[in-house]
């Protein structure tokens, strides 16, 4: 099984697993803090570039079992076509909306200037959009949690 900093890919089709620790508990909610490292970030030269970076972020992940603690190590797997759908919905998707308002825009003879800023705007609304259905993908991106041994 390849390794890549804390994120680990057991099978292309399969899932995406990454390392984390239990922050709090609330109800059937599990929050989990992940570290996600860039792909630099391992470098011993890492000090010395601004490319490399880590962020912490906190993953909401259900669990009717309650066999889990707060300050556990614990994997939080997805699958990794999911992952696939996420980068559609947030970079291609909103690309190819940009890059269409700007050609409309530009063959209504618009200036460059409102054809870019309409791209912006339908870029906004979508973004807006995105927000409003966040209580819907919450549903459909699902993750489960594993026991480090």
């Amino acid at each position: 099984m390849p390794r890549f900093c804390n994120v680990e890919i057991t099978n292309m089709s399969d899932s995406i697993n990454h390392n984390g620790v239990i922050e709090k508990i609330e109800g059937n909610l599990v929050f989990v803090r992940i570290t996600q490292q860039s792909a630099c970030s391992g470098c011993h030269a890492k000090s010395m570039c601004a490319a490399s970076e880590c962020k912490d972020k906190i993953i909401e992940v259900p669990d009717y079992t309650g066999k889990f603690r707060i300050n556990e190590n614990v994997t939080i797997c997805g699958q990794s076509s999911l992952g696939l759908q996420a980068v559609l919905l947030a970079f291609i998707l909103p690309l190819i909306i940009v890059v269409i308002a700007i050609v409309m825009g530009n063959n209504l003879q618009w200036k460059e200037t409102i054809s870019g800023l309409c791209g912006l705007f339908v870029l906004a609304v979508y973004y807006c959009i995105l927000y409003f259905l966040r209580d819907k993908l919450k549903k459909r991106f699902i993750f489960t949690l594993k026991k480090l041994n």
